[in-house]
């Protein structure tokens, strides 16, 4: 039978690896401090402390439970090979290479984790897309974007939450807001700021000429409720309109649809799916704050970068990947110069490849 010694050996060390980077015995350790902390009686009297101790809990939990699995599936996996050595079985060989194979996928995906080092990676990620130049071949592309996104994030077991879409003149939309729910969000997503570039047959030219068409991604990390900034509301313009629905039973008559802008900084946020402007202005306000802090905290950095010498680009607002579908197919990406000839899968959603490499990296010029 196949000799799997040196792949069960290989999946050894990164289970190992992986209770280094993700810190199991200090894990296993605040666990249980956790657990005697959200059991007591009176925990929900601060609810904004209680939220931040059970999502503590459940992220703490999670990677302890993680790694008991790959601990305790590796042992079979590695329990199995030795049976069916011994006895030589061949019958076993299939059910050996499909665990091996299930450990590594896991574990490929797992290690992303190791490259995260920036202090919000584990918040869900607040998400906008704009067209750029290239007029209703880039709202086609800004569409194809936040499907893109969306595909990516339903793949890695995420929610998102569309709560703005504009649509375009002839086709696509001219821009989007949407949050990706789930550990790491923004960790993942942060490295896909900035400019994409898109090269084709124009479906909207009669003479099927070739065109560019930019669109932009913009994203920042949640905030916690205590975290949220004070906004004055005087710095504030809160218009009102009617949302654009699906028609039928669907569209709204009433001007429900919050558009907030904060004159001070010129940033404008604006939400219409939910059910009611009180909803919608909430979540807006959400949304602001999010960006409000994002901008301080660039500002900092700009100031530290100032004091330090760095003159590296800031990767926001820069062209960070090209898609060309014609005359022939790629996808590459700018900084990293990864690059795959697959530009189907990478539109449906294939992004990990991108975000691996965008970490490894930003890692190595860190």
């Amino acid at each position: 039978m196949r000799d799997s010694s040196d792949d069960i050996a290989e999946l050894q060390r990164r289970v190992s690896d992986a209770h280094s980077y993700l810190r199991v015995d200090e894990a296993r350790a605040r666990l249980g401090e956790l657990e005697a902390e959200a059991s007591r009686p009176d925990l929900w009297d601060d609810p904004d402390q209680a939220r931040k101790v059970t999502t503590e809990l459940s992220n703490v939990k999670e990677d302890v439970d993680l790694v008991a699995g790959l601990d305790r599936r590796l042992s079979d996996v590695g329990t199995l090979y030795e049976l069916a050595r011994e006895e030589n079985d061949e019958s076993l060989e299939a059910e050996i290479a499909d665990g091996i194979k299930r450990l590594t996928g896991e574990l490929d995906r797992l290690e992303l984790r190791a490259l995260f080092n920036g202090e919000h990676d584990e918040r869900d990620a607040i998400c906008e897309v704009h067209s750029g130049a290239g007029g209703t071949d880039a709202q086609d592309w800004a569409d194809m974007l936040l499907r893109q996104y969306t595909r990516w994030a339903e793949r890695r077991g995420f929610d998102v939450e569309l709560d703005e879409r504009q649509e375009g003149g002839e086709a696509g939309i001219t821009s989007a807001t949407f949050i990706v729910k789930g550990r790491y969000a923004y960790g993942m997503l942060a490295g896909e700021r900035g400019v994409h570039r898109l090269i084709r047959i124009s479906p909207f030219d009669a003479n099927a000429r070739r065109q560019t068409a930019f669109a932009s991604l913009d994203c920042v990390p949640a905030l916690e409720e205590t975290e949220v900034p004070e906004i004055d509301v005087n710095d504030l313009r809160i218009d009102t309109y009617r949302s654009s629905g699906a028609g039928g039973q669907h569209v709204n008559v009433t001007d429900s649809a919050v558009r907030i802008t904060h004159l001070p900084t010129g940033v404008v946020v604006a939400v219409q799916n939910e059910r009611s402007q009180l909803q919608n202005r909430a979540k807006a306000m959400q949304i602001l704050a999010a960006r409000l802090a994002q901008r301080q905290r660039e500002e900092r950095r700009k100031e530290l970068d100032a004091l330090s010498g760095d003159k590296r680009d800031v990767a926001f607002g820069s062209q960070i990947r090209t898609y060309t579908l014609a005359p022939y197919q790629l996808v590459k990406d700018e900084r990293t110069k990864y690059e795959t000839g697959n530009v189907q899968a990478v539109l449906d959603g294939d992004l990990d490849g991108f975000i691996e490499a965008y970490l490894q990296w930003n890692r190595q010029r860190s």
